[in-house]
């Protein structure tokens, strides 16, 4: 008896754990139910990726989509639509929104507000604060969390655990892998002075290189101290790439595509303040070492960090201009791009926006492609070269850091859980998002 599936995705070129070959894959109720030869099966839908590549769906765990309270810069949806657009079928997004994501309510409300509106699968963090060690503990274990945030060095928003005590604290009430923003805020207050006004060049110099191993430094102490894992967050810094290769048993940690690509002076003195994020985009000895983290397997994930502001907002002097660029929609082909120029492989690509995030946050059912688990793909042509234009971001700041440059390699077609999403450009299904699931936070089966 011939075998009928929900979506057949025919002649693609596939790309996962077992390496890459000409394969079918076949799903079922939104998962992948065989892989191989399906030449002789019937599906209601038939995809044929006849010259394409087929991945393991990308994962961003890093994004900041501004809702609820600053919606004139990104909301749920106009950001999911720009991480489909691009090719990214999950998303977890940050707590520092209006109110903060502080407690259980604050969680819930933003379920709710994803729910129908949201394109991608998506989950939350929680924030951490210096009062609401309690909340965390439940926080975390509710269905939609991906874990907790904490920021030690102010950046955009209210959200600070600045001290010693305050991480210990945190820390000791949770029980998951905690992400942190990991930059010294009481070094971050003494340089503030030579910050120069209308010279974004003095950026890296007000949050330099020791504000950030200074301070993951003390977040490993605390870690050891506290036997807990921790996850630290768009790494910048070549001293950081060597420190945390001797603490891999209880750190993972990120890199953005911001921090391989952009290269300090150079981006403040072409895009100015549109260059400006936390920590900083760093100068070429920086970059260097953190291709070397890359080359040496120290990043766990690529984390685009999206975080938009208007162009009103970011055409502000230095330093009255916020920090934080958009990145989720650009994420797949700029990191293309450096597969095509090789300096990454694309099995590589791969663990870093897909099967790393599995690993280190304990995702249930994504991350991978393989039998039994959720049908998502990320669908890219890698001999595609494609300028990145405004006219093609999706995000409501309507700009990019990355406008002009030619892309190696392009999303062609975002499915998510079977469902085909984005395809050439076009969004063919709106609001089909739904919460992640964590193995950490599975609901307790009743009888």
């Amino acid at each position: 008896m011939t075998q009928t599936y929900d979506l057949i995705i025919r002649n693609g070129d596939v790309a996962n754990h077992a390496g890459r070959g000409k394969a079918d894959i076949g799903v079922i109720d939104g998962k992948i139910a065989k892989m191989g030869d399906l030449s002789q099966a019937d599906a209601g839908e038939v995809f044929d990726a006849s010259g394409l590549t087929v991945l393991p769906g990308v994962i961003d765990s890093q994004v900041h989509f501004r809702e609820p309270g600053l919606e004139w810069k990104e909301d749920l949806q106009s950001g999911s639509l720009a991480a489909v657009m691009g090719g990214v079928t999950t998303v977890f997004e940050m707590p520092n929104t209006e109110p903060a994501t502080t407690d259980p309510d604050a969680l819930i409300d933003k379920l709710a507000r994803a729910k129908d509106r949201m394109h991608c699968d998506h989950a939350f963090y929680a924030g951490a604060t210096n009062e609401n060690a309690a909340d965390l503990t439940i926080m975390e274990q509710m269905p939609g969390c991906c874990g907790v945030k904490v920021f030690m060095g102010a950046s955009t928003g209210s959200l600070l655990v600045q001290d010693d005590a305050g991480v210990e604290r945190v820390l000791r009430a949770i029980k998951r892998r905690a992400a942190f923003h990991s930059e010294d805020e009481y070094r971050l207050a003494d340089r503030r002075k030579l910050a120069r006004d209308g010279d974004w060049t003095s950026h890296p110099e007000v949050r330099d290189a020791e504000a950030a191993i200074m301070s993951t430094r003390r977040l490993v102490r605390i870690a050891r101290a506290t036997g807990k894992r921790i996850h630290v967050l768009h790494i910048s810094t070549a001293e950081e790439v060597e420190f945390l290769q001797h603490n891999r048993d209880i750190a993972s940690c990120e890199v953005t595509p911001q921090h391989l690509t952009l290269v300090a002076p150079e981006a403040y003195e072409r895009l100015k303040g549109f260059a400006q994020m936390n920590p900083p985009i760093r100068d070429a000895h920086h970059v260097a070492g953190l291709w070397k983290g890359v080359d040496q397997g120290l990043f766990d994930v690529v984390g685009s960090d999206h975080a938009p502001h208007t162009r009103e907002e970011k055409e502000r002097p230095y330093p009255q201009s916020p920090s934080g660029m958009p990145g989720v929609q650009t994420l797949v082909p700029v990191m293309l791009t450096h597969v095509a120029e090789g300096r990454l492989s694309l099995e590589r690509f791969i663990d870093l926006t897909s099967h790393g995030a599995q690993r280190i946050f304990a995702i249930a059912s994504k991350g991978r492609m393989a039998v039994g688990w959720d049908a998502d793909f990320t669908i890219v042509d890698l001999k595609a070269e494609r300028e990145i234009t405004e006219d093609w971001v999706a995000s409501k700041c309507g700009w990019s850091p990355f406008t002009g440059m030619i892309a190696r390699g392009w999303p062609m077609a975002t499915i998510v859980r079977g469902q085909t999403i984005m395809r050439d450009d076009e969004l063919l299904a709106q609001g089909k998002g739904a919460p992640v699931r964590f193995m950490e936070s599975l609901p307790e089966e009743t009888a």
